[in-house]
């Protein structure tokens, strides 16, 4: 098996369009963790992705065996741009099936290569079931984004170059798994030519598709699938890129929204580039890894994989790297409600940068403050932050890892509703494609009344909601089989404690 791909990987055809990216040395961040981190800069491609490599490689093959009476692919970005180009480049003309909710600056870029674009459908899943109807109805040739023998091979010679251009000793290799054919490639390669190098692939803590199914020896399809990292956001990885993983991956690891957040920060501050956030899972991966192991003085390689970022995105990015970093901490405090308390409550925290301060009148006896504290030490300086508070005699809530909390309640802190029955919470996304706000709200709210309402786009393919609902206790049946029937990803969140520290009806009841 993999002598195969090693042949399939030393013949692929990828540099009529791609380039040799270059193996960068991220000075700052190799400081910060002790170790030396190299990243492969897969964003610096003609289309800022190493999709293109299996793309290119893939149409060539089918050029070569013979007629192609085109070919049409499903995808809402990077494979999407990738066979557009290489379909360009051979002449051949292309289809991408992309979902309604896909950006427009990523239709416009594949509009651009030539390729047709077809709308279709809010997720992946159900373009992607298009995309073969088509392929079937007009005789196309269907190109996979990742199970497929070519496609694997495409990207494998990342791997080759890797180690033409390092040839000293390489630790781990951290590469970044969606459907698994990046993975697939380069671990194929390396531990051919190298057994001694490590392979560890990492996910999303919601897209974790490649861990489950090596955690229980078989493909599993995952419920749901985090949005955040898109181009990663995969229920089930691919049955060819899954049999080379278990031979050659010798870990999957995950790492959270916050933690690539601030993936996104180092490789800026390295290289004053931004790379999406599937592209910046392996650097998160690194960090992670080192912290866990207590790592030093070795050489560990990053991929950088992919750099289709949404401008409006990096607003979240911002606001999230911080956390991710643990260099802010987000606190809420219960003071009293009179007056100097907040003087006291600010020298009890001391000479700390306060990052956000949200208050507003309760009650006459307590106030709750909502606060964002910058941290230098991380973990252990939010504990002895706590620590102090409490010992002052102030109840303290950690709210850092709370994620309502950080998406919603930090910029809805209003006080608390003195009448209000029956109120439940729930927390929902729904894709981003006109009138999908209108539509959420005319089926959420024909049967019960809205009594909490906070939406906030950030630049992603969906958007995040979180809705109050009065409904009868004699009602939460119906109201779960309703949900239920919506066909949007939803939590409830009425017991959340920022929820009813800071929004929740005083007289609820259930």
């Amino acid at each position: 098996m993999t002598q195969k791909y090693i042949e399939k990987i030393l013949t692929a055809r990828v540099y009529d369009v791609a380039i040799e990216s270059p193996l960068d040395f991220a000075k700052r961040l190799s400081e910060r963790l002790d170790n030396r981190i190299l990243l492969k800069r897969e964003d610096l491609q003609p289309v800022f992705s190493f999709k293109l490599r299996g793309a290119y490689n893939k149409l060539f093959q089918l050029s070569q065996q013979g007629e192609v009476k085109g070919v049409i692919a499903a995808s809402a970005g990077n494979h999407a741009q990738g066979l557009a180009l290489s379909a360009e480049k051979l002449g051949q003309k292309a289809t991408i099936v992309m979902p309604k909710t896909t950006p427009r600056i990523k239709v416009e870029a594949v509009k651009s290569y030539g390729a047709k674009t077809v709308l279709f459908g809010d997720t992946y899943d159900e373009a992607s079931k298009h995309a073969y109807e088509l392929a079937e109805q007009e005789g196309l040739s269907f190109i996979h984004p990742y199970d497929d023998p070519d496609v694997i091979a495409g990207q494998g010679t990342i791997a080759m170059e890797l180690l033409r251009q390092h040839p000293e000793p390489i630790d781990i290799v951290f590469i970044p798994v969606g459907g698994g054919g990046l993975i697939a490639g380069m671990s194929a390669f390396i531990k051919y030519l190298r057994p001694d190098i490590k392979i560890i692939g990492v996910e999303p803590e919601d897209a974790a598709s490649m861990a489950e199914a090596l955690k229980k020896n078989r493909r599993v399809v995952l419920d749901q699938v985090g949005i955040f990292a898109d181009g990663v956001a995969v229920k089930q990885v691919g049955r060819e890129t899954f049999r080379i993983a278990k031979k050659c991956v010798d870990e999957v690891i995950t790492v959270s929204t916050d933690e690539i957040c601030a993936a996104i920060k180092d490789i800026f501050d390295d290289t004053r580039s931004i790379t999406e956030p599937a592209g910046a899972l392996a650097v998160a991966g690194i960090k992670k890894y080192v912290e866990q192991h207590d790592l030093k003085d070795q050489t560990l390689v990053a991929i950088n994989s992919g750099a289709n970022m949404n401008f409006d995105r990096l607003r979240h990015v911002s606001e999230r790297a911080e956390l991710g970093e643990q260099r802010e901490g987000l606190i809420a405090v219960t003071i009293p409600e009179k007056p100097g308390s907040f003087r006291k409550f600010c020298k009890t925290i001391g000479k700390r940068g306060i990052t956000e301060f949200n208050y507003r009148y309760s009650d006459d006896k307590d106030a709750n403050v909502f606060a964002g504290i910058q941290l230098s030490d991380g973990v252990v300086e939010m504990g002895q932050l706590r620590t102090k508070l409490t010992d002052a005699g102030y109840p303290v809530l950690c709210m850092t890892d709370n994620e309502v909390a950080k998406m919603h309640i930090r910029y809805m802190v209003g006080g608390h509703v003195q009448r209000l029955e029956n109120e439940v919470l729930y927390r929902f996304e729904f894709p981003e494609i006109p009138g999908a706000l209108l539509n959420f709200l005319t089926q959420i709210g024909n049967r019960w009344n809205i009594s909490l309402f906070h939406y906030r786009n950030h630049g992603a393919a969906y958007g995040r909601v979180l809705v109050g609902l009065q409904v009868p206790h004699s009602d939460h049946k119906a109201l779960q089989e309703f949900l239920s029937t919506l066909g949007y990803r939803w939590w409830e969140e009425t017991d959340n404690p920022a929820y009813k520290m800071f929004l929740g009806a005083e007289n609820k009841t259930t």
